[in-house]
């Protein structure tokens, strides 16, 4: 069992005065429209290439840099560098981009946190070690070779759906990450900073004396290798003069991005790293700065902002869609009756934001009637499972406007989804069998999420809405997803998560998707997840879970309590129909005496994943609306 300890709690309060509470806490959180929207807190690196783009396209706006610098330099952890998730150890890449930002917005290398920051990076390994997308940016400001840039060619627009590798090949997110960089690519558009900016003493031998080279798999015969080989020839091939594809290419990738930052869209994939791209590659093509797309770009781009007492910093993107179907489900599972006004209005948002435009989801999965949920306020070009899984339970809850069209959304909602099943009988987040596992050794492709596979915690998921909408249990289509979750369970009984941190995220909605569907709880292979729950309770009675365990899975399970973590440990653990368990017992009493007094909870660290390893996020809707839902979970077992 671990030992990690919570702050002293307050007094105990019973479990359905926490409800009540929680109840309308959340009710007061509702925006006028309907919807509810939590913060998407992430690292720094957000205002550091918010810095960096501004020196690069060569104007400054200098209040805009003031407040980024000023959230950077809160955001330095004690060691000097900077991390990417709450309590995590620094890491190089956000370092280097901090240690440069801060360099340009005017602090002196000879400051304190500066030098700090310097030595930091350096017992890191320096700029060598930062990944591609870190590397581009520095030689967008001179300050990295563009020979040992990964090649990201134009041509890739070009390839037809035949091809062994084209643009569909890839994730959702990286198809509008890499279409903008692919341009810059090309013109290489290099911002000549004066000396006293470079990053000479980022280097540990010195930017001469440097190994620039990108690691090599020891294996002569082997896909990495394959590509830098690749890359290798690419890079020669730029060098003649003579590229017959080139501005065909261009075009194509300009057109292909211009259209998907148009009207239906918050910009280009409506996330931060596409956004910014798209801005960057817009300028390199001599967009001027009053063209409509470029200020629609900027205005995108500056809805991401957030600035209160606490404080500027950036989100990544918007959570509208995502945080309105969670507590609109908590509210009507705690009882908060179908009819009630907030339920009525949510219902109204949720419905008049289906996507029924048919999005870059159709090259893999075409023929089916466009229907289905984005993340945020809009993005038409890519709705995802999950968050449309979620929609049609948070619907359940709410009383129809109009029951004909509420049967029609929801039947053509489901066909939708359910035409995302793979063929390994899971669930994937945007796009349909796009798991070609070579393509991870892609030079381009360090960031970890070029692909977008089937994960357990999606599929249970579905599980999960087709048992509460009483969906034949024995259909083909059910028990090739409980085949795939089988094959994906840990020989301890947990499972991977994907979208949350991480193995207690897995694991509590399979168990919860198990249950749903009609499984039989007490089976051997479902009562091995039981008993790993059970095992990673803290002594406080909290469940909690680092980030590191994406890195070091012997870490799964481990970790100071948070009102998320333990909130999705409880439910997965009711999932087994027995409320007498002490586990549940000790997890409910931390839940309800951990409560503030307005109804809401804290939670100080990270418990979202964006890519793991490389990118999470803390939601902070989470640590309120799944304490209710859990609550309402463990009070509908009780006699």
């Amino acid at each position: 069992m671990n030992t990690f300890h919570a702050e002293k709690a307050q007094p105990a309060i019973s479990h359905a005065a926490a409800i009540r509470r929680s109840q309308e806490f959340l009710l007061s959180l509702q925006k006028p429209d309907g919807f509810w929207q939590g913060e998407l807190v992430v690292d720094s690196t957000l205002c550091s290439d918010t810095i960096l783009f501004m020196h690069w396209r060569g104007t400054v706006d200098e209040i805009l840099q003031a407040k980024c610098a000023d959230h950077i330099r809160r955001k330095q952890t004690a060691d000097g560098g900077w991390n990417i998730f709450i309590g995590g150890p620094s890491e190089i890449n956000a370092s280097v981009k901090a240690y440069f930002a801060l360099k340009l917005a005017g602090d002196s290398p000879n400051a304190h946190h500066m030098r700090e920051a310097r030595a930091n990076i350096l017992r890191l390994g320096g700029i060598p070690q930062v990944n591609t997308y870190c590397r581009l940016y520095l030689a967008l400001l001179g300050q990295f070779p563009w020979d040992y840039v990964p090649t990201i060619p134009p041509e890739i627009f070009l390839f037809p759906r035949w091809f062994f590798f084209n643009l569909h090949e890839m994730s959702s997110w990286s198809r509008t990450i890499i279409a903008p960089l692919a341009i810059l690519n090309h013109f290489k558009p290099t911002r000549t900073l004066p000396a006293a900016l470079h990053l000479h003493e980022l280097y540990p031998a010195g930017m001469e004396n440097a190994d620039f080279s990108l690691k090599k798999d020891p294996r002569f015969w082997s896909w990495r290798n394959f590509f830098l080989r690749c890359d290798a020839l690419l890079k020669i091939h730029n060098r003649f003069p003579f590229h017959p594809l080139r501005r065909r290419a261009l075009a194509a990738a300009e057109s292909w991005m211009v259209d998907r930052m148009g009207e239906g869209s918050d910009g280009l994939s409506a996330i931060f790293p596409a956004m910014l791209n798209a801005m960057m590659a817009l300028h390199a093509l001599g967009y001027p700065p009053d063209h409509p797309v470029v200020k629609k770009a900027e205005g995108d781009f500056a809805g991401l902002f957030v600035d209160d007492e606490s404080g500027f910093r950036i989100q990544p993107c918007l959570s509208p869609v995502w945080d309105t179907a969670i507590t609109t489900i908590a509210l009507g599972e705690s009882g908060v009756p179908k009819n009630h006004p907030a339920l009525a209005k949510a219902a109204a948002w949720l419905e008049e934001r289906e996507v029924r435009f048919a999005g870059d989801w159709t090259a893999r999965n075409p023929g089916i009637e466009p229907s289905g949920w984005a993340f945020e306020h809009a993005n038409k070009f890519y709705p995802d499972t999950d968050d449309t899984m979620m929609v049609l339970m948070a619907l359940r809850h709410c009383a129809p406007a109009d029951p004909a069209a509420r049967e029609a959304l929801h039947r053509r909602a489901l066909k939708w989804l359910l035409s995302f099943q793979c063929d390994d009988g899971g669930w994937a987040a945007f796009d349909k069998n796009l798991n070609a596992a070579w393509l991870e050794h892609v030079p381009f492709a360090d960031h970890n999420a070029i692909l977008d596979p089937t994960c357990s915690d999606l599929t249970a998921r579905v599980l999960e809405l087709l048992g509460l909408i009483g969906h034949d249990p024995k259909s083909p289509e059910v028990r090739s997803a409980i085949s795939m979750l089988r094959r994906t369970q840990e020989p301890d009984g947990s499972w991977y998560g994907r979208w949350g941190v991480n193995y207690i995220y897995g694991t509590w909605q399979v168990l919860r998707g198990l249950a749903a569907i009609g499984e039989n709880m007490d089976a051997e292979w479902i009562r091995r997840a039981l008993t790993w729950l059970e095992s990673c309770q803290n002594d406080d009675g909290s469940w909690g879970e680092t980030c590191e365990s994406y890195n070091f899975p012997a870490l799964k399970g481990r970790g100071a309590g948070t009102p998320s973590q333990t909130a999705w440990a409880l439910m997965g653990l009711c999932a087994a129909g027995d409320p007498s368990r002490e586990s549940i017992r000790r997890g409910i009493n931390w839940l309800a005496s951990s409560q503030n007094p307005d109804g809401s909870w804290t939670e100080d660290l990270t418990t979202g994943t964006g890519f793991p390893c490389v990118f999470y996020l803390k939601y902070d809707m989470y640590r309120n609306h799944f304490p209710l839902l859990a609550l309402a979970t463990y009070k509908k077992l009780l006699p």
